[in-house]
């Protein structure tokens, strides 16, 4: 016949399964922030796609039979910023030089293709989690 569980061995039980739990979390953590990471870093190096003009002109005439006079282009995280953000939620003047990667691309793209056709765009903090800036969205109007 089994003896009788003492205190001190469910303890050790239940000290076992937290550990246990906390590695889990240590895990999905890690691998969070690795998927984040790579996120990151596709984001960076993507490219203009070569058929960018014919995108545009799909989005924004989808978006005008519709009746509105916007389109959301991109969104990213605005950890993407070199400030995280702050100079667009500011709406600080050089506020552009905080961008990177794609979002720079992107920038430039509607600098030489679209401000000369009178498009306009509007870049904003879409949301704030935990008081700070999220995410980060480019609008592009007409």
């Amino acid at each position: 016949m089994p003896d009788l569980m003492r205190p001190e061995d469910l303890k050790r039980v239940t000290s076992d399964a937290e550990m246990k739990k906390a590695e889990e979390n240590l895990q999905r953590a890690k691998k969070q922030e690795e998927e984040q990471k790579q996120l990151r870093e596709m984001f960076m190096a993507k490219e203009i796609p070569a058929n960018a003009r014919e995108r545009v002109n799909n989005a924004v005439r989808r978006a005008a039979e519709h009746g509105l006079n916007e389109v959301q282009i991109i969104t990213f995280a605005a950890t993407y910023c070199n400030d995280r953000g702050r100079r667009i939620n500011n709406n600080e003047p050089d506020w552009p030089d905080s961008l990177e990667g794609y979002a720079k691309k992107a920038y430039d793209y509607y600098e030489k293709e679209l401000r000369p056709l009178d498009y306009k765009l509007r870049v904003e903090v879409l949301d704030y989690p935990g008081g700070v800036p999220g995410n980060i969205g480019f609008t592009l109007k007409w």
